[in-house]
């Protein structure tokens, strides 16, 4: 019992018998009563007091602000310090663990104008820092690769076709891109006439685009057409014997990554028997290493067969040419970014940033809307600091341009952001714009009219991102996925197998990010050594495990043995 009840309780004690020397016990119990009362009360006010000073509360007169002198024991029970942002660093954080970019920016911005307008005085040597950073590798390269697929692909009058094959395409433009390759090659592998894929209404990309509405599909069925056949739908007879219902089409389900073997032992014969067969879903079910003719096929279709639809090829080109006009400060070259910063993405991370229990709970109805309970099973642990600290987490636009300008890339960049849209975009893109004014967006590069057309259709968006970012003179990605691994690898195969990218080492980034302490000029070494670590890794031959998508040499490219 507290004390307070007990000094309660003691008053209202029932008196129904005396005794000698009742009276003095009587009074006795009142002092005590009081007593406890009081003690009660001097805790209770003690308590409030503590939480104040803890708090940093008044707790003045009235004049003050305060609630006065007279604070009842309910009232300091009821008041409790607020609980800690999740943004709120624990003391025994290891360093890169805690979201604290924000605040080394407001640290470093005074010194970072100052570069700027030292740098802009010293204009020779400002310039040629320029050139070097928005010089493509390729262009000093004295024995760049080119693209020699056609060299690696027979010509030959097709045989027969063993049946048609059919496949779903799931997720964004990328994966779907990369279905539709792994499918050609498939359909070669089993001499199987290809029906045009089919996309899957994905539920986070939300874009009922056809093929025909994202890719040019005459083209397609011409380019391939020595290789693989190409239809744009199953043909009547065929249909007749399944009544007329795809679903009734065998549905041969395979393992991620299968080997040309099992398609060829385990699909063929199901092919042969019925003339037709599905695979649904069809993402990533062909193995990385194939026979030399299959992966040059799987580099026919990426680089050549697969051609955006005309409305994009259109305004993406327009897009392209704005680009490098505002661009006349650094000759007609401007750096993309992919940024992936999208509400999905910073939910799907499990990383935490600056925007305390409000971001934690957008974020926890985000992760819920899209992956329904899979971040609540049993087991499952979320640590956003070892996420933080592996490099995992999606940078934010502010780090992306601090980044940037501690690598050399100044105020007259000209800079054009692909991404959907940026989380709490008023509050994150406001930096980095502060740090590079000419910043582009297509939402900003062309006109409202033009764009109409493309809303609500995710995929068609990115491929006009895609375009200007292929074009670019340096390209920045800043999380891994599909669209990066797709644009690096066409970027080799269009200049030389080594285009300027910077794939940034997040877990050296973190560091500086999590240093409050860290000097511009501190800064700015981490972050070209950084930039240094990127561009060794430029010319890469493709490894066993590696995507051809994003490794073309040596499989799709040649030293100089041919051109496409």
């Amino acid at each position: 019992m507290s004390l307070a009840g007990a000094g309660a309780a003691a008053l209202r004690k029932p008196a129904t018998w005396r005794r000698p020397g009742g009276r003095g016990v009587a009074r006795r119990r009142v002092a005590v009563a009081a007593l406890l009362l009081a003690l009660a009360y001097a805790g209770g006010l003690l308590m409030f007091l503590l939480d104040e000073r803890l708090s940093g509360g008044s707790v003045g007169g009235a004049a003050a602000g305060g609630l006065g002198p007279m604070v009842t024991v309910a009232s300091s029970v009821r008041r409790r310090r607020p609980l800690p942002s999740p943004a709120d660093a624990p003391p025994h954080a290891q360093p890169g663990s805690v979201y604290r970019s924000h605040l080394v920016f407001e640290r470093l911005l005074p010194a970072m104008r100052d570069d700027a307008t030292l740098a802009s005085s010293l204009s020779a040597s400002a310039s040629w820092r320029r050139t070097m950073l928005m010089t493509s590798h390729y262009q000093n390269s004295g024995d760049p690769w080119m693209p020699c697929v056609n060299g690696r692909l027979t010509r030959s009058e097709l045989p027969p076709s063993n049946g048609y094959l059919m496949i779903e395409a799931n997720g964004g433009l990328n994966q779907q891109r990369l279905s539709v390759c792994d499918a050609v090659a498939v359909a070669s592998l089993l001499n199987a006439t290809l029906v045009i894929p089919t996309f899957h209404l994905n539920s986070v990309w939300r874009d009922p685009s056809k093929f025909g509405d994202i890719f040019d599909e005459d083209h397609f069925i011409e380019t391939l057409k020595e290789h693989v056949r190409v239809v744009k739908k199953l043909p009547e007879d065929v249909l007749l014997r399944f009544n007329h219902n795809i679903s009734s089409i065998p549905n041969m389900r395979t393992k991620a990554y299968s080997s040309p073997n099992h398609y060829v032992q385990n699909v063929l014969p199901k092919l042969l028997e019925l003339g037709a067969v599905r695979i649904a879903p069809f993402s990533n079910r062909l193995a990385q290493s194939v026979p030399l003719n299959i992966q040059a096929l799987r580099c026919l279709v990426n680089y050549h067969a697969l051609r955006f639809a005309e409305p994009i090829r259109i305004l993406s080109d327009e897009l392209v040419g704005r680009m490098t006009k505002k661009s006349l400060l650094t000759g007609g070259k401007y750096v993309s970014v992919h940024l992936r910063f999208e509400e999905d993405m910073v939910a799907f991370s499990c990383c935490t940033y600056d925007g305390g229990w409000r971001e934690k709970t957008e974020m926890d109805n985000a992760r819920e809307r899209s992956w329904r309970g899979k971040f609540r099973r049993h087991g499952r642990v979320i640590n956003p600091e070892a996420n933080r600290r592996d490099g995992k987490c999606p940078l934010t636009p502010l780090e992306v341009g601090m980044m940037l300008r501690g690598m050399g890339f100044d105020n007259t960049t000209s800079l054009y952001v692909a991404s959907g849209k940026i989380y709490n975009s008023e509050k994150y893109m406001a930096p980095l714009r502060q740090m590079f004014p000419l910043l582009t967006t297509k939402d900003s590069l062309a006109l409202p009219e033009e764009l109409a057309q493309f809303k609500g259709h995710s995929s068609q968006l990115a491929a006009l991102d895609y375009t200007v970012c292929v074009h670019s003179e340096v390209f920045v990605t800043t999380q891994g996925g599909n669209f990066p691994h797709f644009l690096m690898g066409h970027r080799r195969y269009m200049f030389g197998g080594n285009a300027k990218t910077i794939k940034p080492d997040k877990r050296k980034l973190v560091l500086s990010f999590d240093d409050p302490n860290i000097r511009w000029d501190q800064f700015k070494q981490n972050m070209q050594e950084i930039l240094q670590h990127s561009d060794m890794r430029s010319i890469a031959l493709r490894k066993p495990n590696d995507s051809v998508y994003t490794f073309p040499m040596p499989d799709c490219m040649c030293k100089q043995d041919g051109m496409i």
